[in-house]
């Protein structure tokens, strides 16, 4: 279930090199969504540009009718969502995809995102603190200008450590050596990760390594948005007997934007 209309656009402000946070006010989408989903926008009242451009749900108020998204300016229709003020009307459509579960019994979790892929993952750890499971949470990014969210987090009573390319700020490296070390240390039971493929290929290989079960969020450039196009499909290790035409030699193909963005890690195939 889903709606499709119009949503007026309460705060637009740059918080970033590139990035921008939009609160819109939306309340018969707020009261659908769930953390992982995403909403599909149209950047401006023309046809130009003619696609809609997904954005996650970095923020769900149900008790304000808002969410919040957290998009950076890479092209035309997202430099077209910057210009938009306060009090201007957005069309939007959703909530879209499957989200992020929290499985039954787990007790400490970890966290992982990387770059703008850290967006999607505010609501599910504003979640996992209401269930009262602990975390960690590990951003990433190239320097600490482009690190998400941290005084957000922080201000959460959540425990965050950063890694960034250049040694910014944290730990200088890739989020992923980080994450073997903290996985060792913490010995979580559950983690959660968004981010580009190659982190989450890294990732998957050593959660493999510690038998470490978890959802990931993938990042694929998407069209319709609802599962018509076949743009953004991926590779999924296939079910015996599931009889399904696209699989073959092992895999399958599974549509990003209906079948996830969120799949069970066990699951996935990225390719190099």
């Amino acid at each position: 279930m889903s709606f499709c209309g119009l949503g007026e656009v309460i705060v637009n402000m740059r918080v970033g090199p590139e990035h921008f946070l939009m609160r819109v006010y939306v309340p018969q989408l707020t009261r659908l969504a769930k953390p992982g989903q995403f909403v599909h926008v149209r950047c401006s009242r023309s046809l130009d540009p003619l696609l809609r451009r997904p954005i996650s749900l970095h923020g769900i108020d149900y008790n304000k009718g808002t969410i919040s998204l957290l998009y950076q300016v890479a092209g035309t229709g997202t430099r077209l969502l910057a210009e938009m003020n306060p009090g201007d009307e957005i069309d939007v459509m959703g909530p879209l995809g499957k989200g992020f579960t929290v499985p039954d019994g787990i007790k400490k979790a970890l966290v992982v995102g990387g770059g703008i892929g850290a967006a999607p993952l505010f609501p599910l750890i504003q979640s996992l603190k209401h269930y009262g499971i602990q975390q960690i949470v590990l951003l990433g990014a190239r320097s600490a200008d482009f690190i998400i969210g941290k005084e957000q987090l922080e201000s959460l009573g959540v425990p965050v450590k950063i890694a960034t390319d250049d040694g910014s700020l944290g730990y200088k490296g890739f989020i992923t050596r980080l994450a073997e070390d903290v996985i060792a240390a913490y010995k979580p039971d559950y983690f959660f990760a968004c981010g580009p493929n190659p982190m989450l290929r890294t990732l998957l290989d050593i959660t493999a390594k510690y038998a470490l079960k978890g959802q990931v969020s993938l990042e694929e450039y998407m069209g319709c948005g609802v599962g018509a196009c076949l743009a953004c499909v991926c590779k999924s290790k296939a079910v015996a007997g599931s009889g399904t035409a696209d699989s073959t030699e092992g895999f399958e193909y599974k549509k990003v934007c209906t079948d996830g963005p969120v799949f069970n890690a066990s699951e996935v195939i990225l390719d190099d």
